[in-house]
């Protein structure tokens, strides 16, 4: 299967970064199209086979997250990571912003650490269950995207924002509606929607202070 290069890579991402502040390094993108390839062929850490549409529905949707971040995401949880989207690409897009990728299943956490080593990344890996960390550990950013019992997730996602911090979803305008009434704690900014996609918007809410 052909890989692409840096180059490549950044004309395909060109769309989805809206921030101009970021500063993005495109050959660490090749890089790790490169390994999720090679992985993807043992263990499913994506459906799509295409190295064009990783790049622009799994690379391209995590940068335009990334590009949704405030400037106080200084601590990022990805729950419920999988290949590590959308938590490695806000990585190599915010250096200076510290992310830990949770993931429970033990092969695709596996890749994770292969993929953190890879690149060089300052993010942390845990591969338990969200649900086990230490309760008063929280942080500035959640996202999620695609997870497993999304409904289940979403309030202990929300458990885990700090007080003034921010949850971050990749999700549908079908599912707004049903999101924000779960959630009443979240003050939600209007949802932006994802370049090349028919139904895709980030949502970003406020976890109130007080």
């Amino acid at each position: 299967m052909a890989e692409l290069n840096a180059d490549a890579i950044q004309t395909l991402l060109s769309l989805y970064v809206i921030d101009s502040k970021l500063d993005i390094d495109f050959s660490a993108f090749a890089a790790y199209l490169a390994l999720l390839l090679k992985w993807n062929e043992k263990i499913n850490l994506t459906a799509i086979r295409a190295p064009e549409e990783i790049v622009q529905r799994h690379f391209g949707e995590s940068l335009f997250a990334a590009s949704c971040l405030p400037a106080s995401a200084t601590t990022i949880l990805d729950f419920g990571s999988g290949g590590g989207f959308p938590g490695i690409p806000i990585q190599i897009a915010r250096p200076d912003s510290r992310v830990t990728l949770a993931e429970s299943q033990t092969r695709k956490a596996a890749f994770l650490q292969e993929a953190v080593r890879t690149l060089g990344l300052g993010a942390e890996v845990w591969s338990r269950r969200v649900e086990e960390m230490p309760a008063e550990r929280t942080f500035s950013v959640v996202t999620m995207r695609a997870v497993d019992k999304m409904e289940q997730a979403l309030p202990e996602a929300a458990k885990r924002v700090s007080f003034g911090g921010s949850l971050l979803l990749l999700s549908t305008s079908g599912d707004e509606a049903k999101i924000k009434e779960s959630l009443p704690q979240i003050e939600w900014a209007a949802s932006k929607a994802i370049p090349l996609t028919e139904q895709g918007i980030v949502l970003l809410g406020t976890k109130g202070s007080t």
